[in-house]
């Protein structure tokens, strides 16, 4: 039986799904990232007021949140620039203190961020909220925008807040204590969501305390540093078994 034209024009057309709205990322990475915004908020009022009351100007706290972005680096680099100290010293100990990141890169989705530019911004804003944000299983099939977008969000929040509390920081009293305790408890529940995000495969944090519990023992004065390399080699001898281990069909 021979169709005619005129039917083949009136069968409806199924067609392709339109692509995601532009603005549609950036309202994803905004909801992400409200949760540690959140948490921002007091770490970056006590930071600007720890800025006026070193007797630095409010707008250091936002120029040394925007451009350092180094979070508890930026803490020490005041007092630093308060006490005067040698750029060799400050140099020195922004690299003990973000040494972290070096691990960051193993497993931080930087494949799948485009272009040179977002790349080069994205290793730039790299933070220990939007490693914890992107590396879950959760994350696993954000665009580039969204990844993005949750560390310009992450990377405002700071800036602002702490911009924010430098100038509101000569009304806070003395008496206000407990603001510092906000990073601790922001890392705890990353850990506590990371760990859930295992589902089961609790290797990594077993690896990661038993590392702690060496370097503790063994060099109880290098503790950190000893701790970084029993865990770093810890995974790389776990990623060598399993590679060397033959995969059923």
């Amino acid at each position: 039986m021979e169709t005619s034209p005129v039917a083949t024009e009136d069968r409806p057309r199924c067609s392709p799904a339109p692509p995601p709205a532009p603005h549609s990322d950036a309202r994803a990475a905004l909801r992400d990232s409200a949760g540690v915004g959140l948490a921002f908020l007091p770490l970056g009022l006590a930071y600007g007021a720890l800025v006026t009351q070193s007797g630095l100007e409010w707008w250091w706290a936002g120029l040394s949140a925007a451009l350092v972005f180094g979070g508890s680096f930026e803490f020490l680099l005041i007092g630093m620039v308060a006490a005067s100290a040698p750029l060799a010293s400050i140099a020195v100990s922004a690299l003990l203190v973000n040494v972290r990141h070096v691990f960051y890169t193993l497993s931080f989705p930087l494949h799948r961020v485009g272009g040179r530019l977002g790349k080069t911004y994205s290793t730039y804003a790299l933070c220990d909220e939007a490693y914890a944000l992107t590396t879950g299983e959760r994350a696993s099939a954000w665009s580039s925008r969204r990844i993005l977008w949750l560390q310009f969000f992450l990377h405002l929040y700071w800036a602002a807040s702490a911009t924010v509390g430098a100038l509101l920081g000569s009304f806070i009293p003395d008496r206000v204590t407990g603001l510092d305790f906000a990073l601790t408890a922001l890392f705890t529940v990353l850990a506590l969501d990371a760990v859930r995000d295992l589902r089961g495969h609790l290797a990594t944090p077993v690896l990661a305390v038993l590392s702690a519990l060496f370097a503790r023992l063994l060099f109880p004065g290098q503790m950190l540093p000893a701790a970084f390399a029993l865990f770093t080699a810890a995974l790389l001898g776990r990623r060598l078994a399993t590679s060397r281990t033959p995969r059923h069909a």
